[in-house]
């Protein structure tokens, strides 16, 4: 009985970090670098890093995630280890039961050019394969406008670098403004953004940065893993499964 709840308090808790994330990450389980945001990183259609993630949420608290990314031409891949976020006020044996359960480990894929995320569970062998709530735009549309006023120069993380304001415009209409800074040693690269959106600020910070063309596998669910067709149903069915009853709910419901 024992084990069976904490199943259960691991699978809720997991599936509120992944919510939190969601938020602050403008797209299910993490931050996406597709439509304006791509933008920001002008020619730079290629690269790895190690970022971290931060976000102050409307109630104040202020969350980030530690984590490793990879892009290419508008595909993006976030993965990242729940248990190392920071101020999400979880006791030590949350972490612990998410860990017990293999939902400490999630990366998050981003497809626009097929309109996809994919939230991976490698600890579960599953995935989850959704539609965002809106449709991505294309990295290379003509459809964006750019503008970039330079405000001062700052260095960040040892690099000397243009602080810069940029307005994206899309093809809404809509203006997207962020603060950015431009490392003069990695030929212009943000290695810091700053961006508030609907209320809500966020900033990512690039860390080891490589120009290297990640493997074309990096934004693909692997093979031999189980498909869902959303988050809860995934999480359900393999918190039954370790609880031994065997119900749940079947694959890809």
């Amino acid at each position: 009985m024992k084990k069976n709840l904490s199943l259960i308090t691991a699978t809720i808790l997991c599936l509120g970090l992944t919510q939190t994330f969601a938020q602050f990450g403008r797209g299910p389980g993490g931050p996406k670098l597709d439509g304006a945001m791509a933008k920001l990183f002008g020619d730079h259609n290629t690269f790895t890093a190690t970022m971290e993630f931060q976000s102050v949420q409307t109630s104040g608290e202020n969350i980030t995630m530690p984590g490793t990314i990879a892009f290419d031409t508008g595909k993006s891949r976030f993965e990242m280890n729940m248990s190392e976020a920071k101020g999400m006020k979880m006791p030590p044996q949350a972490v612990a039961q998410m860990k017990s359960m293999g939902m400490d480990s999630m990366i998050s894929i981003s497809r626009p050019d097929k309109n996809l995320i994919l939230i991976v569970y490698p600890g579960l062998k599953s995935y989850a394969a959704m539609t965002p709530p809106k449709k991505s735009d294309n990295a290379d549309s003509a459809d964006f406008k750019v503008e970039t006023t330079e405000i001062g120069k700052e260095t960040v993380e040892g690099h000397a670098c243009v602080k810069n304001k940029v307005i994206v415009t899309d093809k809404e209409n809509t203006k997207h403004e962020s603060t950015v800074w431009n490392a003069t040693d990695l030929k212009n690269f943000p290695v810091k953004i700053e961006t508030t959106e609907a209320g809500q600020s966020a900033t990512m910070l690039f860390k080891n940065v490589s120009f290297d063309k990640p493997a074309a596998s990096s934004f693909e669910a692997p093979a031999d893993f189980t498909k869902y067709d959303n988050i809860q149903t995934m999480m359900q069915t393999e918190m039954m499964k370790k609880m031994g009853g065997g119900a749940g709910f079947p694959p890809g419901r």
